[in-house]
């Protein structure tokens, strides 16, 4: 596998040391960095520093998934007297300043390996987000774990008083995670954002634990490496071998050269100190107040994760759950998951006390498009969706070309039963035009009020991957000043759950909510209508049945209460903004068909339309185009000789799957 060779530094101006080396490096790194700092940007060169940088061959890895060789990115000195050195901080310098102005620091604490390599499939794309430091246990070293949490805590203090208004992010996995844990724990007043994976809080209930008596009696009667040990507890019973494998190779996994320096003395510490590790932040959990991202794997060998996540879930106040039901202990070295696609996806990216999802967000690449669009691909084959687009002289035609290039652009239209249209819309407008639509939407899918039954926010993680942003004035302010496409629904909630007989009912409020503010920025209004829900199913159990039933009541009243209200002071039926999900009979899937009209210009009318007569008035075109367009499609939806999936199906077998399905002539 293809490597480069970068500078990696080691540095820690806490524990006062000089790392040392079998062989000095060629040349000084060009990278300036502070004795007294982990920061990199700005500060000169200390004549006294204690930094030593070392060629490292460091994994080219991408988020295509290419595997990097790790073999080549083992530490140099792992046998060298330095080994038996202090625990310290590095970071490989070439991804360790931002391509962003004034980043987040990352601070990542390792498993109980130690390394503080966890994070290579990751180091590149997150160099582009955050300062990046990692933190190093020698195998030899035998500092507690409490000493451990004074040190990670002398960084996070220092680097807070330092840039008191950046967050400082603490990735943990396994005994990292306690680390993490109990160091946000001990300083509720900085502002610390956790992410922590498979935590080792849970190394009470996991089988290794009764075996530490084993091994320390066995370390008393030897002094071995652990491929001798690997060996030896083949003649063991089969259980007790299973779990000592375990924790050997989760112990190795992230560090390969690590087996040859471990001893069956050293294995007893790393166990006793997980041990200690688990006692001491479980007694703390109740004072962790910091914003937490739990990560949790379905096959972990070694801990109980996914019970885990779920406990810390419930007992950390502000946290959230991510659950990976095909990866096993160590999940940073899945490559089938993506660090900086989970912390974009939900929501866990920042870089000041709070989050703006308009300022904060950033694009997706092209394999996190793929990803989303194949997350809602059965929508996408299921009802072939046909995109039409209107010219500026009028005519329609097939495709996306009449959807004007240059923002700001302000799409706005009607929203299907459960918003199944919004997947394909975004998904084709990015595919075809490279224009990422910025959706407006409903606030359930970023926060809750508080902990019920609502689903779960991960459900809507591809829609914050995709850059939908919380309805809210300030929100929609930002987006027309950066001349961003945006897609609002003027019927929201009451709209994508209607009633049985309002199918393409338009439940827009009376007066504008978005004339005015487009005119400000002189945005294009771009109408659309959709049709296709009707083929779908037929609602048989809507909002007005359920409420007829007293459980049912009780629980949309429930669920609703958990939601953050909108248009509560709103006349209207639009106001009606109760939660709940009407049920559907389905039928022989049809197809979905989407019109955009000609653009409205607010160009040079931002004078005319302050006036709330003239922007009423615009308000009403728009809708009347909305309708119009919803109209359009119904009639002409009737000579699509391929509305229905299994003409669609027939078509694909004689001309492939890939092929275009024909549909209407516009």
């Amino acid at each position: 596998m293809a490597t480069v060779v970068v500078n990696l530094c080691f540095h820690s101006p806490f524990i006062h040391h000089r790392p040392t080396t079998t062989q000095p490096p060629s040349k000084p790194t060009t990278k300036l960095l502070l004795s007294s700092s982990l920061t990199t940007h700005t500060h000169p060169h200390p004549p006294n520093s204690h930094i030593h940088p070392l060629n490292i061959p460091t994994p080219v890895s991408d988020v295509s998934g290419t595997r990097p060789d790790f073999e080549a990115y083992s530490l140099p000195t792992l046998s060298s007297p330095d080994q038996r050195g202090p625990p310290r901080w590095f970071t490989p310098l070439d991804v360790g300043t931002s391509r962003l102005q004034n980043p987040p620091l990352l601070l990542y604490l390792p498993g109980i390996g130690g390394s503080g390599l966890g994070l290579s499939l990751h180091h590149r794309r997150l160099g582009e987000m955050f300062d990046i430091w990692c933190l190093h246990i020698p195998a030899t070293d035998r500092t507690s774990f409490p000493e451990l949490v004074k040190m990670v805590e002398r960084a996070v203090r220092y680097e807070n008083y330092q840039s008191p208004d950046r967050p400082i992010y603490l990735v943990g996995q396994s005994f990292g995670a306690c680390l993490a844990l109990s160091v946000a724990a001990r300083n509720p007043e900085i502002d610390i954002v956790l992410v922590v994976a498979n935590s080792a809080t849970s190394f009470n209930g996991s089988q290794v634990r009764p075996l530490i008596p084993v091994l320390e009696a066995t370390s008393k009667e030897l002094n071995a490496g652990l491929d001798y040990i690997i060996n030896l507890i083949t003649g063991m019973d089969s259980t007790v071998a299973a779990e000592i494998s375990k924790v050997l190779v989760t112990m190795t996994t992230d560090f390969p050269g690590l087996r040859e320096s471990f001893s069956v003395e050293t294995l007893v510490w790393k166990l006793k100190l997980l041990d200690s590790a688990c006692s001491y932040t479980n007694s703390r959990l109740h004072a962790v107040k910091a914003q937490t991202l739990i990560l949790s794997s379905g096959k972990d060998q070694l801990l109980p994760s996914k019970q885990e996540g779920e406990r810390l879930n419930r007992l950390i106040p502000k946290s959230d759950v991510r659950t990976f039901d095909d990866s096993g202990h160590m999940l940073f070295m899945d490559q089938n998951h993506d660090l900086v696609t989970i912390l974009k996806a939900a929501g866990f990216y920042r870089r000041k006390r709070n989050l703006d999802y308009v300022l904060d967000y950033l694009p997706p690449t092209d394999y996190e498009f793929q990803k989303a669009r194949e997350s809602h691909r059965f929508v996408e084959e299921a009802f072939s969706p046909v995109m039409f687009s209107t010219l500026e002289d009028g005519k329609i035609v097939r495709g996306l070309s009449g959807i004007p290039s240059d923002g700001p652009v302000l799409i706005v239209g009607y929203h299907m039963m459960l918003g199944l249209e919004l997947a394909p819309l975004i998904a084709n407008i990015y595919a075809e035009r490279g224009i990422l639509v910025r959706g407006v939407a409903h606030p359930l899918m970023f926060n809750k009020l508080k902990q019920g039954r609502m689903p779960s926010l991960s459900n809507y993680d591809t829609h914050r991957l995709m850059g939908a942003v919380p309805v809210s004035p300030t929100n929609l302010f930002k987006l027309l000043k950066l001349k961003s496409h945006i897609l609002l629904y003027p019927g929201g909630m009451r709209e994508a759950l209607h009633r049985k007989g309002e199918e393409y009912k338009l439940f827009w409020p009376e007066q504008s909510e978005f004339v005015r503010m487009a005119a400000r920025f002189g945005a294009k209004i771009l109408p659309f209508g959709v049709v296709g829900e009707d083929d779908i199913g037929e609602l048989v159990f809507d909002y007005e049945d359920q409420m007829k039933i007293p459980y049912l009541r009780s629980f949309i009243q429930e669920i609703t209460e958990e939601a953050i209200r909108l248009r509560s002071n709103t006349e209207g039926e639009v106001a009606n903004q109760d939660v709940h999900l009407p049920v559907m009979s389905p039928k022989v899937p049809g197809r979905f068909y989407y019109l955009f009209g000609k653009p409205i210009a607010t160009q040079g009318r931002q004078e005319e339309l302050k006036n709330r007569e003239k922007a009423h008035e615009l308000y009403l075109e728009v809708k009347s185009e909305v309708e119009s367009c919803l109209s359009y499609l119904k009639e002409k939806r009737e000579g699509d000789p391929y509305r229905s999936i299994l003409s669609r199906l027939v078509y694909q077998l004689r001309h492939g799957r890939e092929s275009e399905i024909p549909t209407f002539e516009p």
